[in-house]
């Protein structure tokens, strides 16, 4: 109810000091203890890739790059939380405006560029937080890093974030570095992934603690694409995959004022394509590894259908701006029945 007085205020400024200023607003509140007053769901716990989750329920990469807001986006009553994309190097991101709303079809448009402080410093946010929860770290590659050297780039932050993550996300599907997405074709994303591996092993022994590795895909993959991502997974061995991130289409917003603005769209425009894909990897996977589904989640009925189409966990982010805290509530609920 709250939010849905403060959502007029909130859309009447730029989507991005927006943004800012929901986060600093969250932190006041849990320094005051406000938070504590919001209801929680009551959730189901789940262990998916070894981890226990207290639900599954969780906050997609994105909201915060840097892990500097845990303790307040934890208090929302997430089952886990996912911080990044974080790359080696600090970076500003593309120029703004790079964040758009779509209010009519409950999208998002952005092209952030994975703009960031650097893995140092997100690693120095999460050790100062005093955050126990489960935590995802989404890891990436600078700008200015060729595709042919990608691979120095995750393989430094793995480095770097390991001994802090439950598990590390490897991004190479957002639209707004260019030609990342290429690594997600065959010979690319067998030589990444097999690197990773060797380094996950690595890591493992130098640390005496296993953390799971996932994959982040597109929405705009074919199914002969998410086949061949699939077979790939297991061959690997990768412990997971999120499906997905978001989609170069416009389909689904065409005529809309913002909607030919360039980047990546999320929401519910994203919704049917994402669970698609959850689908079909499911199909090919058969059980193989688990899937965590993201994209256009903005009700309990949207977490169900994704779990209803293979998938483990559920993460949401563009569904909180439409939404509000209490569609997490909504979720976790939902799944618990």
């Amino acid at each position: 109810m709250l939010y849905s007085l403060i959502r007029p205020a909130l859309f009447s400024l730029d989507a991005e000091d927006a943004h800012g200023l929901t986060l600093a607003g969250l932190d006041v509140a849990e320094r005051l203890g406000l938070l504590g007053m919001l209801p929680q769901g009551r959730g189901k716990p789940v262990q998916v890739m070894g981890i226990d989750f207290p639900n599954a329920v969780g906050l997609a990469a994105g909201m915060d790059k840097d892990g500097a807001h845990l303790k307040g986006l934890a208090a929302l009553g997430f089952g886990f939380l996912e911080i990044g994309t974080v790359t080696p190097r600090p970076q500003p991101g593309n120029p703004k405006p790079r964040l758009f709303r779509l209010p009519p079809a409950e999208g998002i448009i952005n092209r952030m560029g994975f703009n960031n402080l650097g893995a140092d410093k997100l690693v120095r946010n999460v050790g100062a937080s005093g955050y126990k929860g489960v935590l995802g770290i989404n890891i990436g590659k600078n700008k200015d890093t060729p595709n042919e050297r990608a691979a120095d780039d995750y393989l430094a932050c793995l480095d770097k974030v390991y001994p802090h993550a439950h598990y590390v996300t490897v991004n190479i599907s957002s639209p707004n570095t260019q030609n990342l997405r290429e690594l997600q074709k065959d010979e690319a994303l067998d030589a990444l992934l097999s690197q990773i591996k060797s380094r996950q092993a690595e890591l493992a022994q130098r640390h005496g603690r296993y953390v799971p590795v996932a994959l982040k895909i597109a929405p705009d993959l074919d199914d002969a694409q998410i086949a061949a991502i699939a077979a790939l997974l297991m061959r690997h061995g990768i412990d997971a995959v999120i499906a997905t991130n978001t989609t170069i289409a416009r389909d689904a917003v065409a005529g809309l004022p913002n909607a030919n603005e360039s980047g990546g769209l999320s929401g519910a425009p994203v919704r049917e394509a994402s669970t698609r894909v959850v689908r079909t990897l499911a199909q090919h996977l058969g059980g193989a590894l688990p899937i965590i589904g993201v994209g256009g989640i903005l009700s309990g009925d949207d977490a169900r259908d994704k779990i209803a189409a293979g998938a483990s966990l559920v993460q949401i982010y563009s569904g909180l701006i439409y939404r509000g805290p209490a569609l997490v509530r909504e979720c976790v609920e939902r799944l618990a029945q």
